[in-house]
């Protein structure tokens, strides 16, 4: 990571070499961890983009409601090229999101593990309510839980505004043909306010999602490497127990996701809900309870293998930045 060589079979050998404090915080375990969550979010997101696109389209109601209709109506109108729209600003999104989000993860899960074992060894406060004694114990919580969600919460505040672009981008390309126009025309129809359309509901869909996609990797991750007795997992392995932990998640979440979905792109129909429970309720009143999972498969066709490739070149990542360099 010091030094840099230009050149190696070259007369001219150039070399530079990062300052020391440089250096210092590259070697860093949570700096490590940051970029692996960018560097596998970005190699995930260049190979998936075409699924994110047809789901987006399904969600939201636009077009075709079935995968392959979908996908034949949007190279039909777009051309080929139409089916990684918005994928320039995806690309931008998912590197600083995916950095946050496992950099996020990982920081909190060791900071709550610690909290636990300290709480544990100054004995746990007791409480007593009359002739009810309570002991008060962090036993319960799942630091992997904690962790989840409070990934999912720091990667959302902070990358909320690229989320409202790529929809932007995706859903209406001839309104909003680049980046720079639509940064332009969504700040003069609503000012700063406008790149944070949805978020409430954005993190209330996040959380239960956040939550369980992480706290099912680790249980089954953990769960099949104690039946068969392995310490770590192999890459197919790690494809599997990803595609089945973003499986669960997206599931359980899915409702909240498709009215998500609608309050951040309602306003270009000209029928925002003012709520979440708004459009809930609009989607269950026009399409009856189905409506809620409307787009689930399509969902699922790039949530599974999404998440497992996330988690695999996670993984891959990790073992060379921090495995390798004896930081774990």
């Amino acid at each position: 990571m010091d030094i840099i060589d230009l050149l190696p079979n070259s007369t001219f050998d150039f070399r530079f070499q990062l300052p020391r404090q440089a250096q210092d915080f590259l070697e860093r375990r949570e700096v490590r961890e940051f970029m692996s969550g960018a560097l596998a979010g970005a190699m995930t997101k260049a190979i998936l983009a075409p699924l994110e696109t047809i789901r987006t389209r399904m969600v939201v109601g636009v077009g075709s409601r079935h995968i392959t209709g979908s996908f034949v109506q949007v190279v039909e109108q777009q051309g080929w090229q139409g089916l990684w729209a918005g994928n320039m600003i995806n690309m931008i999104r998912i590197v600083p999101t995916q950095a946050i989000e496992f950099g996020t993860f990982e920081c909190t899960k060791r900071a709550m593990a610690s909290l636990q074992e300290k709480w544990e060894q100054n004995e746990c406060p007791k409480l007593q309510i009359g002739c009810l004694n309570l002991t008060l114990s962090l036993s319960w919580i799942s630091p992997v839980a904690v962790a989840g969600a409070a990934a999912g919460v720091a990667s959302t505040l902070a990358c909320h505004p690229l989320e409202v672009l790529k929809d932007r981008l995706t859903v209406s390309p001839e309104a909003y043909p680049n980046l720079g126009i639509a940064i332009r025309n969504i700040y003069k129809d609503g000012g700063i306010g406008a790149f944070y359309a949805g978020l409430s509901p954005t993190l209330v869909g996040m959380l239960p999602y956040s939550t369980c996609y992480y706290f099912m990797y680790d249980t089954i991750k953990k769960s099949y490497c104690l039946t068969k007795n392995k310490k770590s997992l192999n890459r197919p392995e790690m494809l599997i127990v990803g595609a089945l932990a973003g499986f669960t998640a997206s599931t359980i979440s899915f409702p909240l996701e498709v009215a998500r979905k609608r309050l951040m792109v309602g306003a270009l129909q000209g029928k925002c809900p003012p709520n979440m429970a708004a459009a809930l309720s609009e989607v269950i009143r026009q399409e009856g309870l189905k409506g809620l999972y409307r787009g689930w498969g399509a969902s699922c066709l790039k949530v599974m293998p999404s998440s497992g490739i996330t988690w695999m070149f996670y993984e891959a990542w990790k073992d060379i930045l921090l495995v390798q360099k004896g930081l774990i």
